[in-house]
C-alpha cells in the first residue's frame, strides 16, 4: 500500500462475495476493487464488518479476505481498514496481529455483544487488549449499538482514551445519536481523531456537525452520487447536497419497507455492478426475486441532479 493517507471521505463497507455454495469468492475481489475506484471513485474500504458478514466467517476466511483486499488494493486503494472484532478476546488479538503483519491501514473493533461491557472502563480495557497487539496500526472503535446493544456513549469513551490506547485514531459511528457525535467532534478541537459516520441515509446531518467522512454499504453502488453530495456540501451548495441526500433516502426508504439487510445489499450490488456477490451465509437467506425486480426498478427511476 502507499503511505497511509488521512482517512476522510467515503469508505465502502466491503461486501464478502460468495459462491452459490456459500464459500468466499476471492477471485472477484480484483474486479471489485477496480469497480470501486473507477466507477464509484471510492478508494477506502472497510473489510469484514457488518456488511461483509465478518462475524459469520471463520477466522481463516477473514484472514484470507484481508490478504486479498490488501493484495488487490495495492497502489489502487488509499486505505484498507480491517475489522478484527469477535466475541472473544483471543480471536480479536489474533486477527489484529494478522492485520498488522499484512500492512493494514487500520483496524477496527466492535464491542463484544454476548457478554457485554457495562461501562466505559470495561470497554476500554477490552479495546486496549486488542489494540496493543498491533502497536503500529491506527485503531478505530466501531460503535454500532443497534446491533451490539452496547450503548456506552462515545463522548464518554473519548475521555483519556489516547493515554490508554496510543494508536486510537477515531470512531466508526454507526448510530443515529447525532448529539453524541456532535459532542465528540466538539471535544476534538485539534482534529486529532477521525469520526466516520455509518448511517448512510443521515450522512448530510453528520457532515453538518463535523463528521470527517463515512463508512457505509451504499457507497459500493452509490459512491459516485454520494461523492457529488460531499462536493456540494464543501462548496457550500446545501440545496444540491440535500437533493442527493433526499434521493438516497428515497431509495433506502423504499427498500427498507421491503426488508433490507445484508442479503439485499448483495443483490443490489450485483445488479448495479454486474459483479456476482452471491448469497449471504446462513442464518441469512438470499434476497427474493420480487425484491430484486422492485429495487432495480426503483433505483432506475431515480434521476440524480447530474442527470444520471
Amino acid at each position: 500500500m502507499t503511505p497511509r493517507k488521512k482517512l476522510k471521505g467515503l469508505v465502502a463497507a466491503a461486501i464478502t462475495p460468495m459462491t452459490p455454495d456459500g464459500k468466499i469468492n476471492l477471485p472477484v475481489i480484483r474486479q471489485y476493487v477496480d469497480y470501486l475506484v473507477n466507477e464509484q471513485n471510492v478508494k477506502n474500504v472497510f473489510v469484514n464488518g457488518t456488511t461483509g458478514e465478518g462475524l459469520s466467517l471463520s477466522i481463516q476466511e477473514r484472514k484470507q479476505l484481508a490478504e486479498e483486499w490488501m493484495c488487490q488494493g495495492k497502489d489502487k486503494l488509499d486505505n484498507v481498514i480491517i475489522h478484527v472484532g469477535a466475541l472473544n478476546l483471543p480471536e480479536c488479538q489474533e486477527l489484529a496481529r494478522h492485520a498488522a503483519a499484512i500492512g493494514a491501514g487500520g483496524i477496527a473493533v466492535i464491542a463484544p455483544f454476548f457478554f457485554k461491557p457495562t461501562n466505559k472502563d470495561e470497554l476500554v480495557a477490552f479495546l486496549q487488549k486488542v489494540a496493543s497487539e498491533a502497536p503500529e496500526v491506527p485503531f478505530y472503535y466501531y460503535h454500532i449499538p443497534p446491533l451490539t446493544g452496547v450503548k456506552i456513549r462515545v463522548e464518554e469513551l473519548l475521555d483519556g482514551i489516547k493515554a490508554q490506547i496510543p494508536t486510537f485514531q477515531g470512531v466508526k459511528f454507526s448510530d443515529t445519536d447525532l448529539l453524541d457525535l456532535a459532542q465528540c467532534i466538539n471535544k476534538n478541537k485539534t482534529g486529532e481523531f477521525e469520526f466516520l459516520y455509518g448511517v448512510d441515509e443521515q450522512l448530510l446531518g453528520a457532515l453538518a456537525v463535523g463528521a470527517n467522512g463515512a463508512v457505509g454499504s451504499t457507497y459500493n453502488y452509490l459512491g459516485r452520487q454520494t461523492n457529488l453530495m460531499l462536493q456540494a456540501f464543501a462548496k457550500p451548495d446545501f440545496a444540491l447536497a440535500q437533493q442527493y441526500q433526499f434521493l438516497t433516502g428515497e431509495f433506502l426508504n423504499f427498500v427498507i419497507k421491503l426488508g433490507f439487510g445484508v442479503a439485499q445489499t448483495k443483490a443490489v450490488m450485483t445488479f448495479v455492478s454486474g459483479i456476482p456477490m452471491g448469497p449471504p451465509r446462513l442464518p441469512l437467506v438470499g434476497a427474493s426475486s420480487e425484491f430484486i425486480v422492485k429495487a432495480k426498478a426503483k433505483l432506475d427511476s431515480i434521476v440524480w441532479p447530474d442527470g444520471n
